[in-house]
């Protein structure tokens, strides 16, 4: 199969640190790669890919000081997508609606995984009036703000098997990931944390938008002694941090489409303590691969029920649920489904092929 995958521009594929669609993205492009097909990545020019790359830019525009206007490069890239549609079976976006008013007239099936939160009011116009495209949400969960829209199905994120490995969780200390932002709370996770009577190692990036939430809320909390600010870390040091912890604390505040850095914990065989918001209970199998709360205080007496969770088990859930290989399985299930006639047209021929063959075999003869 000839497949377009087509990628924000806002980080590499895969991003160089933060950016979780941009790594999914990246693990799907080499998962259809590994299984025989044919991708072509719409991505920015320093990424890392197996797949044919198509770029007008070469870096990644979060890291790019001289970009003021980042949808001025998406709109080339929408362009550089539409030049090129003749050349794929099927197009896949993770641009949101970007490309929505011209993916109807492109002649080629098209099909869009919503990475985002949809809950925002202004979207609500964006989706009633293209009702028809045809979407993929991550969660379950993330498909409550929009009813009537065209769901083509749930797929979960994967990561690559022998991405992480399981770890013995002895560092003595819980791991929080993410950003420091007032909708994944880092103060409860200080919190839980000095409550149990643990350390706690905060990997996370502090974007430009949350510096006076942060400045407010959070810095003094950095203070106390149980307290590590690691700053913002790549997939290559994810494996250690997490493999060591004792636990993830996930304690969100918001509808969380997804939560990548549940199931990396879960690959390293860390069990997760996450608040019961957005996707946590559809990832995280309470009592197996964590605890699914609903407090602080919940939270705490988890983590020091922590260590009767088998790690084994933890390791084995994320492989039968959440492996790069089950992810693109789910995607090649729904790209079938919306290019039925071809697929047809290509088992017809190639039966005809076979009683022309035999008719002139029998002809010779």
């Amino acid at each position: 199969m000839k497949i377009a995958q087509i990628a924000p521009l806002y980080e590499s594929v895969p991003p160089k640190l933060y950016g979780g669609t941009e790594r999914v993205v990246s693990y799907l492009t080499e998962e259809l790669i590994r299984q025989g097909h044919e991708v072509t990545l719409f991505a920015t020019g320093d990424s890392n890919t197996s797949a044919r790359l198509v770029s007008h830019i070469d870096e990644a525009l979060r890291l790019n000081p001289g970009i003021q206007d980042p949808i001025a490069h998406h709109i080339i890239q929408m362009q550089d997508v539409m030049e090129r549609a003749e050349e794929f079976d099927i197009l896949h976006f993770h641009n949101d609606y970007l490309h929505f008013p011209f993916s109807a007239t492109l002649g080629k099936p098209c099909i869009t995984t919503l990475h985002g939160r949809l809950d925002l009011p202004d979207l609500q116009y964006v989706y009633n009036k293209f009702k028809d495209r045809p979407l993929v949400s991550i969660s379950d969960s993330q498909r409550k703000p929009l009813k009537d829209v065209c769901w083509a199905g749930t797929v979960y994120h994967g990561l690559p098997l022998d991405l992480y490995n399981k770890g013995e969780g002895k560092g003595d200390y819980v791991a929080f990931i993410g950003r420091i932002s007032p909708e994944k709370r880092p103060d409860r996770a200080i919190e839980i944390a000095r409550k149990a009577g643990i350390k706690i190692k905060m990997a996370a990036k502090i974007d430009k938008a949350d510096q006076p939430y942060y400045q407010k809320h959070i810095r003094k909390l950095m203070d106390q002694p149980h307290v590590e600010f690691i700053g913002e870390i790549g997939e290559a040091q994810k494996g250690e941090f997490l493999g060591n912890a004792k636990a993830l604390l996930f304690p969100i505040d918001w509808p969380e489409p997804f939560g990548m850095v549940m199931i990396e914990a879960m690959a390293c065989g860390t069990p997760v303590i996450a608040f019961n918001n957005g996707s946590v209970p559809e990832i995280i199998d309470h009592g197996e691969s964590g605890f699914v709360v609903n407090t602080i205080g919940q939270a705490v007496k988890a983590l020091n029920q922590i260590d009767l969770l088998d790690r084994k088990l933890v390791r084995r859930t994320f492989e039968s649920r959440f492996s790069a290989g089950i992810m693109a399985e789910s995607y090649l299930h729904l790209f079938e489904r919306m290019i039925p006639k071809k697929r047809k047209r290509i088992y017809m021929s190639t039966e005809m092929e076979k009683i022309l063959n035999t008719y002139k075999t029998k002809q010779a003869s």
